[in-house]
């Protein structure tokens, strides 16, 4: 746990939406940490922040309890920089991210887990959704997808050229990896992995997703179009379509209980798809391992996405 030889060791990675130990993101979060990664996370507001904190010491707490002392260092030494950022605006994005350079100078892979609509736009049928609760879920689901990637390019084509600078552990500025424009033929001035998550939502009906159906389809398509224009940059752009996990924003969604009953009895593997499950997946597209893959909408659903009906 938290072995700082695994694949994705020394690399910057910062998460936006941990919110419980619930949700995808803290899947995500545990892979990546077990494998090396140098971790930030944005909260929304103190009480998501607090909940971070907590999930973020519970890592010392196992690396404690398993006699890991390398992970509890980690924890203790500060490398968990936290930074408020309302995806909603635009001016904390630019300070978080401001502050994020300060501390980094370099940044190599971006979570975006974060997705919302409007509890009555979920419960209510799709067709009386609101002029203002459909720009909300596209604006919060989809847009900061490309504000976010905006900013995180500019520090992952900033200070990689430097072989050795940048990390505070001495690990280097990656200026060799595959993923960072060595090997594979992309630029030498930079590189980085974008990552979302999506929901099959986007692409078939599935009563009491609504909007937030929509807002995955834009979200999608937003990938690839970010895909096209980092990818000179040699960063790339991915998109994890998971199946239904019971999580807190999940309740909202009327009838998920039955989407649920749906997978687990069509999938081929005959069972729902866990977070941890997904944090692996998420671990390889944020890892030297996928540096050719990009434009992507990864399935890791038990495969119930093959299935005709």
């Amino acid at each position: 746990m938290g072995d700082i030889g695994g694949i994705v060791a020394g690399k910057k990675i910062l998460i936006m939406g941990l919110r419980n130990k619930w949700g995808i993101a803290w899947g995500i979060t545990k892979k990546l940490y077990d494998e090396g990664a140098e971790l930030a996370f944005t909260y929304m507001g103190e009480r998501e922040e607090q909940g971070v904190r907590d999930l973020l010491k519970s890592l010392a707490d196992r690396d404690g309890e398993a006699g890991n002392t390398v992970g509890v260092s980690r924890l203790q030494g500060g490398d968990f920089p936290l930074f408020k950022c309302d995806l909603g605006d635009d001016g904390e994005i630019d300070a978080a991210f401001a502050a994020l350079g300060a501390q980094w100078g370099r940044l190599d892979g971006v979570v975006h887990a974060i997705a919302n609509a409007r509890t009555e736009d979920l419960q209510n049928d799709f067709i009386m959704t609101s002029r203002e609760g459909f720009a909300h879920a596209l604006n919060i689901s989809a847009y900061t997808l490309v504000y976010v990637s905006r900013k995180a390019s500019e520090l992952m084509t900033t200070g990689k050229g430097d072989k050795g600078g940048g990390g505070s552990d001495g690990s280097g500025g990656n200026s060799g990896d595959i993923s960072n424009g060595g090997s594979s033929g992309g630029s030498s001035g930079g590189g980085g992995s974008i990552l979302t998550l999506t929901y099959m939502g986007s692409e078939r009906v599935f009563p009491g997703y609504n909007v937030m159906g929509v807002a995955k389809a834009a979200l999608e398509a937003t990938v690839r179009y970010l895909a096209h224009n980092l990818g000179p940059s040699g960063i790339r752009v991915n998109a994890i379509s998971s199946g239904p996990i019971k999580t807190l924003s999940s309740k909202a969604v009327k009838n998920f209980s039955s989407i649920m009953s749906v997978v687990d009895e069509k999938a081929p593997l005959k069972r729902g798809v866990s977070a941890d499950e997904i944090g692996g997946s998420a671990l390889y597209l944020l890892s030297d391992l996928s540096s050719a893959v990009t434009g992507e909408i990864h399935y890791v659903d038990c495969g119930f996405n093959i299935m005709g009906t």
